[in-house]
């Protein structure tokens, strides 16, 4: 999986990466058990620093999408907790996102439109 992250943006870097695993693991680009590379690897390799990429597997881990162990490093957790329904945190940030597409003139069917290929893994 190739991380992109957009220096540019409002969004923090931690987030951004968090982000970025969260839909791998949806598209499958990243498989259950799939190990992730050390803190120190990736942050050289993105030459970021290596408390952005810890900050970002800690919320990951606490999210319940990694697991972490000093032996072997961190993995994507091979039974990630089933919710069911989207969180409140999820719910304002698709208002927002909805919000401002409206303001912008998007039509409702577009957004629809991108629903529904977000959720085929598009």
């Amino acid at each position: 999986m190739i991380i992109r992250i957009d220096e540019l943006s409002d969004v923090p870097i931690y987030m951004q990466l968090r982000n970025q695993i969260v839909m791998g693991i949806s598209s499958g680009e990243l498989q259950a058990g799939e190990k992730l590379p050390t803190v120190r690897d990736l942050a050289l390799e993105m030459g970021i620093n290596t408390m952005t990429v810890s900050k970002a597997y800690q919320l990951l881990k606490t999210e319940g999408y990694i697991m972490t162990d000093r032996k072997n490093g961190a993995r994507i957790r091979t039974e990630i907790k089933k919710e069911a329904s989207v969180s409140d945190a999820n719910k304002t940030e698709l208002k927002r996102i909805i919000s401002e597409a409206r303001i912008s003139g998007v039509e409702k069917q577009e957004i629809l439109n991108l629903v529904e290929l977000y959720w085929e893994g598009k």
